[in-house]
Formats: structure tokens, C-alpha cells, sequence
């Protein structure tokens, strides 16, 4: 009997986005067609490692930019999601943002087409931050609009822009806080990283952040999970741009001119610490997040976390911390510290849950594990010291 062998053409196996690095990146990119080469050099001399939206030029030229500048991208293209550019620095193609709750049976379907079609990339949609208002919405909370996100359209990531007021008069960072926990609440429920967007020039009421504010910005989402922080902006929007009339002022991380304002520094310094965190950031599972004031029995809101006291040194003004508690992948605890304070620094004596010996800190200059350092080893117990929006992150057995 003769074996008669059929060779059947069938698709390849539909594999999920997984995302391999932290993500820095953030909204506008160059909007300019002239010099782009330049223009991507100072993207990745920045330490940023992903570019959001299409501009100045092709989704596949940027593609070819992203590629040699070692970027990876999520490009801006309406064609059908046959014709979609690929390249194996893309990560996928944006969809919607902040899309009302009536939009998101259509992405769904589209983000499933770019699953079947096009393996192991994703349909990029941003929401809403949690001050959004139930019309914009499209439900009546907050919290039901993520999750119908996320039941409806299956995203691979969780995203979301959120600008927190940080004036004299006015502090809005409760809320930020917040929507950090409400990101984290379904991305971990999903099995999925969240990413959000900060502020990082002015607009409307917001002021132009410090250098420490915007390290708040990030330290916050850090310690509530977040596996990657995007700024707003990185070119400034010019005239006759859609809602450049809310950026008069510019101030972005490059004015609409080309030119490098003093957040450019400041980015690449962020970054930098941001890139070498990294990947440890993306091997640990967020456990909690807690606020904590050493003058308002921290003992009792650190209960869950590795560090069993926070006190001020002397006579030191109390601290107030966010602390965020991880699941390293190898099973080992992990704490981050975040100094809540943008303006001043804090420098509290603290108490881990294990002997000092089998402490280890993450060094941001070099990325690598390495022995707690008593910043006053004069004092009884182990003092750290933390600059203004400041944070640590430290390992534990």
C-alpha cells in the first residue's frame, strides 16, 4: 500500500505580546521630517526604550530607526492589519486613546485580528485616568470601566495617563495613587503589565515639574507594579497641532523648534537608573502598596511588608513613604521605598524583617545587587537616607 503524505499549509499559532524589558518611553514624538536620525540618537542617548505613535515620517522608516537605534516602537497606521508593517523591534500598532466604553467591542476585534495576523505583537490602547468623568467614560465608575476593558478586550497590556496637580494649592497625588492601585488591582488580576503616563512639561493648571517631581511621578507607579512609565511629552505639540492650544507655554523634554529644554538632563539621568533597574523591575510581582508615616504608627501599615519599623532620626521632621512590596521570581522578597516628599529629603532609621547580612540593595548606577550601607553609622540601628521623591529598592530571603 503506497503512503500517500499530504503537506497541509496551516497558520501559525497565534502567540500572545509578552513584553521583554521595562518600558520608558512616552506621547509625541518628533514631529519633524528633517534630521531624523539626529532625532532618534537623542531618543536612545535619553536611555528611553520604546517610541510611542508615528510621526514626521513612514511606520516602516521609523521601524528602521528604532532598529538601529536599539528602540523597540508601537507605530500609528490605519492600513488593514494584513498590511501592517512588522519588524522585530515592533511591539504593535496603536489603536485608540482614552476610548469611550461604546468603542470597546470594535477593539477587541481589531486587537484580535492583530493576534491571528500578525503573532506576538498587540493593539495599543491607553484609558482614561480615574478623574475622567462617567460620560467619557462610558460607566458609571472608574474602577467598572477597567474592568470592562479588560474582560472586553483582552489587552496584553494595561495602560492609563493620569497628571496629578502638585501646586501650593493644590496636591491631587491621593488620586494618582489611587489609579496606580486600581492599574495594579486588574493587571495582576489579568496576568498583565501596566504601564502610565506622567506629566513632564506644563499644561492648563499644571506647573512645570521639578526634576524631583516628575521622579515622584515614576517612584509612585514603580512602587504600585507599573512595567513601564511614559512621559507627556516628549516634543512639545506646535500650532496648529490637535490640542496644542492647551501647551502655550511648551516646556516639553524638546521645544516644538528641535530644541532641548533642561527635562531632556533630567530624563536621561531618570532613565538611566530607570534602564538599569529594569530587569530586576520586570522579574518582580507587585504583593502590595501601602502609605506610610513615621510619625502615625508605620509599624502597623508596614504589617505585610519585609520592613517591621520607620522612625525618624532625632529630631528630624517625621517622613511620610510609599512602600511597595514584590515576589521576586526566584522566590526572594523585594521592598521599594519611595520618599512621598518631592520637596525635602528624608532620612528615617529603619528595621527589616531579616538580619542586615541577607539584605541586599539594587545599585542604580550599576544595576547589581549589593550589602545595605548605614548612611549614619554613628547612630544606633541602620539609617537611609533618601532625596526629595527618592527611591531604594531593596531584596530579602
Amino acid at each position: 500500500m503506497a503512503l500517500l503524505l499530504v503537506n497541509f499549509s496551516l497558520p501559525a499559532a497565534e502567540q500572545r505580546f509578552v513584553q521583554d524589558r521595562f518600558a520608558i518611553g512616552f506621547w509625541w514624538p518628533p514631529h519633524t521630517s528633517e534630521n531624523l536620525e539626529d532625532r532618534y540618537r537623542e531618543i536612545a542617548e535619553a536611555n528611553f526604550t520604546v517610541v510611542i505613535g508615528t510621526a514626521g515620517t513612514t511606520a516602516e522608516q521609523q521601524l528602521k530607526l528604532c532598529e538601529k537605534f536599539g528602540l523597540r516602537a508601537i507605530v500609528r497606521s490605519d492600513l488593514a492589519v494584513d498590511k501592517l508593517p512588522e519588524s522585530e523591534v515592533c511591539w504593535g500598532y496603536m489603536l485608540a486613546d482614552e476610548p469611550n466604553a461604546a468603542a470597546f467591542p470594535q477593539l477587541a476585534k481589531r486587537a484580535e485580528e492583530i493576534r491571528q495576523q500578525r503573532s506576538g505583537r498587540f493593539g495599543y490602547v491607553n484609558l482614561f485616568p480615574n478623574y475622567a468623568s462617567a460620560g467619557q467614560l462610558g460607566n458609571p465608575t472608574y474602577d467598572e470601566h477597567v474592568a470592562k476593558f479588560v474582560e472586553i478586550v483582552k489587552p496584553e497590556v494595561l495602560s492609563m495617563d493620569h497628571y496629578p496637580a502638585m501646586r501650593p494649592d493644590r496636591d491631587t497625588r491621593e488620586s494618582y495613587c489611587a489609579n496606580l492601585e486600581t492599574m495594579r488591582k486588574y493587571s495582576l488580576k489579568a496576568g498583565i503589565p501596566f504601564w502610565n503616563y506622567f506629566y513632564s512639561m506644563p499644561f492648563n493648571d499644571r506647573l512645570d515639574p521639578t526634576e524631583a517631581q516628575i521622579r515622584w511621578q515614576i517612584n509612585a507607579s514603580l512602587a504600585y507594579g507599573a512595567k513601564g512609565v511614559l512621559y507627556f511629552c516628549y516634543w512639545t505639540p506646535g500650532k496648529g497641532a490637535k490640542g496644542a492650544g492647551e501647551f502655550p507655554k511648551g516646556g516639553a523634554i524638546i521645544t516644538a523648534e528641535g530644541l532641548k529644554t533642561r527635562h531632556y538632563e533630567e530624563a536621561r539621568r531618570i532613565n538611566a537608573e530607570l534602564k538599569n533597574l529594569g530587569p530586576t523591575l520586570m522579574q518582580l510581582t507587585s504583593t502590595g502598596a501601602y502609605r506610610v508615616n513615621t510619625g502615625k504608627e508605620p509599624a502597623i501599615g508596614l504589617t505585610n511588608s519585609p520592613i517591621r519599623n520607620l522612625s525618624r532620626v532625632g529630631s528630624d521632621p517625621h517622613s511620610e513613604f510609599i512602600v511597595g512590596t514584590f515576589r521576586h521570581k526566584d522566590g526572594r522578597r523585594a521592598v521599594l521605598l519611595v520618599n512621598h516628599n518631592h520637596s525635602f529629603t528624608a532620612w528615617p532609621t529603619v528595621e527589616f524583617d531579616a538580619p542586615l547580612e541577607s539584605v541586599s540593595e539594587l545599585n542604580k548606577v550599576t544595576g547589581r545587587e549589593m550589602p545595605v550601607v548605614d548612611d549614619s553609622p554613628e547612630l544606633n540601628g541602620l539609617q537611609l537616607s533618601f532625596g526629595a521623591a527618592e527611591a531604594r529598592l531593596f531584596l530579602l530571603p
